[in-house]
């Protein structure tokens, strides 16, 4: 088992403030987990008894709708922790987690995060600054919703996750997402979400092939993002 005072992942997250005899600590509680593509790693209702901190790959968070429908909130990938902002506040989740790959993580239980929010006030800043964050974000996408048209949902989507992972070796989103994930990104039937993407396609905008998108005409897709 990875040692928490030698892992690189935990320079990217809150993790980072803890001294290394709490590392020390956390190392000798936390346990590592493989999680496969397509796994629900915990669902609304769920207590969460930790967080996770995520080693590697990529996970999905959702809320589902009254009309049944999930609403993907965000995209969490390497490096960011998980869980945190039910442990806090001491409810049962109000999202559902699921794996897009192959995961890495490592769950580290709440008694031993709740000890380094007590005692160490980096960390505790830190934490509060990551959920700030993260709420910043939902409201955002809530004014998104009411205020922009799918279209523009779209494209503002594309080019967030084109920024959020870069590129692989050929030139696609270093991500791929189902049609129905893009649908519930952006707040649409999966058909409409299919229809658009055939549209930037047919304009030049994107191309794709089966779940790979490469934005071709980034200042096109922008336009379109700010509704013009």
């Amino acid at each position: 088992m990875s040692k928490c005072e030698q892992c690189i992942v935990r320079k990217f997250n809150s993790l980072k403030e803890l001294t290394k005899d709490e590392l020390i600590r956390i190392t000798a509680c936390k346990s590592s987990k493989n999680i496969k593509k397509g796994d629900v790693i915990f669902k609304e209702g769920d207590h969460l008894n930790g967080i996770f901190c995520i080693k590697d790959g990529v996970c999905k968070v959702s809320k589902m709708s009254d009309n049944g429908r999930n609403q993907i909130i965000n995209l969490i990938q390497k490096g960011n922790i998980l869980g945190e902002r039910s442990l806090i506040s001491d409810q049962t989740s109000n999202l559902t987690a699921i794996a897009l790959s192959d995961m890495s993580v490592c769950f580290i239980p709440k008694e031993e995060i709740i000890r380094d929010l007590e005692n160490n006030p980096n960390f505790t800043l830190d934490l509060l600054k990551t959920m700030a964050n993260s709420l910043k974000n939902a409201d955002n996408l809530v004014v998104g919703m009411a205020q922009k048209s799918v279209k523009q949902r779209l494209a503002d989507t594309l080019l967030l996750l084109q920024k959020k992972f870069s590129t692989n070796s050929k030139g696609a989103i270093n991500i791929q997402l189902s049609r129905e994930d893009i649908a519930n990104i952006i707040g649409t039937a999966t058909e409409s979400a299919i229809r658009l993407l055939s549209e930037l396609k047919k304009k030049k905008i994107i191309g794709f092939v089966g779940k790979d998108i490469t934005i071709l005409d980034d200042k096109e897709l922008e336009k379109i993002a700010q509704g013009f």
